[in-house]
């Protein structure tokens, strides 16, 4: 077999990772052609060549937090800086997230096929972190994640409730069911409307085929959860100004969203080649950039450690449906699926990915706002 390259090599070991070692996150080669795919390509080069079988790991997810605790992803630079450039002019050269491109993540990723959610999540069909403080399981950590977000919103009955990404309506649902609003979801996704709409039915619930920039009329409360990672740094600021608009003076605004713990001018070049084209992770300076004279911050709870879980959770639930969605999606969706689960459960146990709910509310506003665990 062809010589692992000295740079290559010595990095890997940095993080603890030997090629072809006997520990269960150590990379074992099939193809020295990795190789050369890393050094030429980065992430995406690796990422590629998992997906074509080259390389494997016993533990991916353990491989990953490894890497990411030693900053593998800036310290790639070197070898592929001519193509960060291109990505990182990209992002500050184009609105990757604009009103023509709104839909692109979701006939992508989300319309892929409702049986792989299906299979993968909770009875909810939550796609996003669960809150594990109680939970013992991915049901009750997503019910628990459900009600903590309609405690913190303090709902009311008969109050109009808009969620901005309400995937396939598990929260519109429960809200509704369990707290009494009205609810008006907004998806950009056919597929996912479709079951939201079918799962809702004969409950006070809306769900709308509609861009966020579309948005009109006012509503007591407004939630968000796990949308803001398609909306770019180049929107924050009409994301949020548009939001205000539509916020009673005295309403609530919850942001359930993925964090960044540094301010990045790119996105990883695998996971938005592969599964969210376009996506960018805020920073928290980025956040509290674009908030800023448009909003108070009531509440900030970071929890990103509960997504870790959750993500080996649905890795679980999806290994174990495999044989009934082989047939339909190919070997190679597995991989390509299994490397991006197991590499976002890296990405939080090495704390670089973070998971953030922030209550907002507005200066106009008179009551006293107290925080909710």
């Amino acid at each position: 077999m062809t010589e692992t390259p000295k740079i290559i090599k010595d990095l890997f070991f940095q993080a603890g990772i030997n090629f072809n070692g006997s520990n269960p996150w150590d990379i074992q080669v099939h193809d020295p052609k990795v190789y050369q795919e890393m050094l030429a390509h980065g992430s995406l080069g690796l990422g590629h060549a998992y997906m074509d079988g080259m390389w494997d790991s016993a533990q991916l997810d353990e491989t990953f937090n490894r890497l990411l605790r030693i900053d593998i992803d800036t310290r790639l630079v070197g070898w592929t800086r001519a193509k960060l450039l291109g990505q990182v002019l990209r992002h500050r050269l184009f609105n990757l997230q604009s009103y023509r491109r709104a839909f692109h993540v979701a006939e992508q990723h989300y319309d892929i096929g409702n049986d792989i959610f299906e299979a993968m999540l909770d009875s909810s069909m939550s796609y996003s972190c669960a809150y594990w403080k109680d939970a013992d399981h991915l049901e009750k950590a997503q019910h628990d994640k459900l009600d903590l977000i309609c405690r913190k919103l303090q709902l009311k009955p008969d109050e109009r409730l808009l969620e901005i990404g309400c995937g396939w309506g598990g929260l519109a649902h429960f809200a509704a069911k369990n707290y009494g609003v009205e609810v008006v979801g907004l998806t950009v996704s056919k597929e996912q409307r479709k079951l939201a709409e079918k799962r809702c039915e004969g409950l006070p619930v809306k769900i709308e085929l509609m861009d966020y920039r579309d948005i009109s009329g006012k509503y007591d409360k407004i939630v968000s959860v796990g949308m803001f990672e398609h909306v770019g740094p180049k929107n924050y600021t009409i994301y949020f100004d548009i939001v205000r608009e539509a916020l009673a003076d005295e309403g609530l605004f919850l942001l359930h969203t993925i964090g960044h713990h540094n301010t990045t001018s790119h996105t990883d070049a695998w996971i938005d080649r592969y599964i969210f084209p376009n996506g960018k992770l805020p920073s928290a300076r980025q956040l509290t950039h674009a908030i800023e004279n448009k909003f108070l911050i009531a509440d900030w709870h970071s929890f990103g450690e509960d997504y870790d879980r959750t993500l080996m959770a649905w890795w679980n639930n999806f290994d174990c449906a495999w044989l009934k969605l082989r047939d339909r999606y190919g070997d190679r969706f597995y991989r390509m699926w299994k490397y991006y689960l197991l590499c976002c459960a890296g990405f939080f146990r090495a704390r670089q990915g973070q998971l953030w709910q922030l209550v907002l509310t507005k200066r106009e506003g008179t009551h006293l706002y107290r925080s909710v665990r």
